[in-house]
């Protein structure tokens, strides 16, 4: 631990980790530094507290830092204006989330480029690992806003989370296809979360915190930039398993999402739209060029890869592939029973408590299914992840 001014601020009521909180906020408030400069800087010194103590010639020395950006940096370490922002926060119920700390998204940690820093209305839940982003255009048609409302209340229905931006068009109606089907979604802001932008969409954003998460990497008043829309596109895409685009021009800020997603090593898929459409241009680029054409939510979740670890999503089922989604009730009932270790298959028609020839007939499907694979001896075992 440096010897920042922060340390100790909160040992009365607070936890004894909040000196990192501070000196990460305080970071995060300087203008002018954004996730690769954070990089660069972390790369040079280390965590906040190092940054924060570095001298002037010291910070010069970073690639991409200068004089003006190393006086800032040297500003902010006068603490008051990060204990302010945290008390903002929580007068307004909205949590920051460090990276390192248990309760940040794991996913988004595994990018080159996570957010030091990620500020949640609403809640972050461990099965929202099992999550799909749905972006795509502003000035969507009709039947862009149908089939995102439509692949949105799939994914949700099928238990997992619905990812996008918050904008109007795509990422609204993927909001809000999600809410309606009673499914969990996060919105992923570009700017602070004291306000809400677009305006108009002040009401969603309340339902989504209701329902799921509002995050941001930015300080709370922050404003629009149009810088801020592409570089939180990183994060849409790095909490999520996949990206699926829809109604992408050309020049489409959603194709900034496909890119990340592709750098970060996550799926990406694109619905298809009439052949002439110039709003459908940029998704049927990315199918020319090998992404895989979607018609349907049982594509998606065929074709997402294993989770980080399973995912727990009842006391009774454990998620370990989003293929599993796509099963029936009762497949996904037989399915947990079913363990990495072999099992007895009497064992499993003992506990289902089911009828033993519909047991046997739904582990033949989840053998078709290659879920799982029966062993000599009368004994299953748990694959397809």
């Amino acid at each position: 631990m440096s010897d920042s001014p922060s340390v100790g601020l909160f040992a009365k009521d607070r936890e004894p980790d909040d000196a990192d909180l501070v000196d990460a906020v305080r970071l995060n408030l300087v203008p002018g530094i954004g996730p690769r400069l954070q990089q660069s800087l972390e790369a040079a010194f280390g965590a906040p507290p190092a940054i924060l103590a570095a001298s002037l010639s010291e910070l010069q020395q970073v690639d991409g830092i200068g004089p003006k950006l190393a006086a800032a940096i040297v500003e902010h370490r006068n603490p008051e204006p990060a204990l302010r922002e945290i008390e903002r926060c929580r007068a307004a119920n909205v949590r920051l989330l460090r990276k390192g700390t248990p309760d940040y998204p794991r996913m988004l940690a595994q990018i080159c480029d996570p957010p030091s820093v990620l500020y949640c209305r609403g809640t972050l839940e461990p099965r929202d690992e099992v999550a799909v982003a749905i972006v795509g255009s502003r000035r969507c048609s009709v039947y862009g806003r149908q089939q995102a409302e439509r692949f949105a209340s799939a994914l949700a229905r099928a238990g997992a989370t619905v990812i996008s931006g918050l904008a109007r068009g795509i990422d609204a109606a993927a909001h809000r296809g999600a809410l309606e089907a009673g499914g969990r979604t996060i919105a992923v802001a570009a700017t602070g979360l004291a306000q809400v932008y677009p305006p108009e969409h002040k009401e969603l954003a309340a339902e989504i915190a209701e329902h799921g998460g509002v995050v941001s990497e930015s300080c709370l008043d922050q404003e629009p930039i149009a810088g801020l829309f592409p570089q939180r596109n990183r994060i849409i895409s790095g909490m999520s398993l996949g990206v699926i685009i829809i109604e992408a021009t050309r020049t489409s800020g959603a194709l900034h999402t496909a890119r990340h997603a592709l750098e970060q090593g996550r799926e990406v898929f694109a619905v298809p739209g009439r052949i002439d459409s110039l709003t459908s241009e940029g998704c049927h680029d990315l199918i020319r060029d090998g992404v895989p054409l979607v018609r349907g939510v049982d594509d998606v979740l065929e074709a997402l890869g294993p989770l980080l670890s399973p995912v727990e999503r009842s006391p009774t089922e454990t998620v370990h592939s989003p293929r599993e989604l796509s099963l029936s009730q009762q497949e996904r009932t037989i399915l947990n029973l079913v363990t990495v270790e072999q099992r007895l298959i009497d064992e499993v028609v003992r506990d289902s408590g089911l009828e033993s020839s519909r047991v046997l007939a739904t582990l033949t499907v989840l053998e078709m299914k290659r879920m799982l694979r029966r062993l000599p001896g009368g004994y299953v075992i748990r694959t397809g992840y």
